[in-house]
């Protein structure tokens, strides 16, 4: 019981926003450590980038506070490795030298915020919740894209064809007669990629295509 229970509180504990520190300057991290973790969340410092890219992610909300300079590579130019590694985090800039074609630069890639040292526990606080929030969102698309596909790719081939076609507001005899079936067989047809999507209604199955991007090449006969 003990076991299950500590396994458990793990497992949740796995799922809780993390908070990661990017800054060569010990003091600042200390500083930011000990202010996350005084409203309960989770947070990880590291010295640099590199350090910071060689740790192990959770697929937990998160967001990334990032010191505009760092040794060897600036916060801007580490922005955009992130980008190309397909690292997708939110990030909220800090600097004590920062001005406005650096933060333009930094919000245009994608950052949540710009912070200028000193900048308030309270506006820290404010830009990392806006950030955790933003990614938790990321990721519940994601997950539901990531879904979808996995019932898209249960159907058959004549299954996708009619879903496209159907979602593409034709009528039954209309496919019937676009593909060459008996209309029988698109109810059937029809039925059966209901089922498979999970789709509620046909609202439901036209909102699921969208989301996949399907399109209906063909013209009517």
């Amino acid at each position: 019981m003990i076991g299950r229970s500590t396994s458990a509180r793990n497992e949740a504990n796995l799922e809780d926003p993390v908070v990661y520190v990017v800054d060569d300057d010990a003091s600042v991290r200390e500083a930011l450590r000990n202010l996350f973790r005084s409203v309960g969340l989770r947070v990880e410092v590291f010295g640099s980038g590199p350090e910071f890219l060689q740790s192990k992610l959770p697929d937990a909300p998160s967001c990334l506070i990032l010191d505009i300079r760092l040794p060897r590579m600036s916060g801007l130019d580490f922005q955009v490795d992130l980008a190309r590694a397909g690292i997708h985090i939110p990030i909220i800039f800090m600097t004590g030298h920062g001005d406005i074609p650096m933060t333009v630069r930094a919000m245009k890639a994608g950052a949540v915020d710009f912070l200028t040292k000193p900048f308030r526990d309270q506006d820290m606080l404010d830009a990392v919740t806006t950030a955790i929030e933003r990614d938790r969102n990321s990721k519940s698309e994601a997950k539901i894209l990531s879904d979808l596909h996995a019932h898209f790719v249960t159907l058959t081939a004549r299954e996708r064809e009619v879903m496209t076609l159907v979602t593409a507001g034709l009528m039954n005899k209309q496919i019937a007669a676009e593909i060459g079936i008996a209309e029988i067989t698109v109810k059937i047809h029809r039925g059966q990629i209901m089922r498979k999507m999970a789709a509620k209604s046909l609202a439901d199955l036209v909102k699921m295509a969208q989301a996949l991007g399907l399109q209906r090449t063909a013209s009517p006969k």
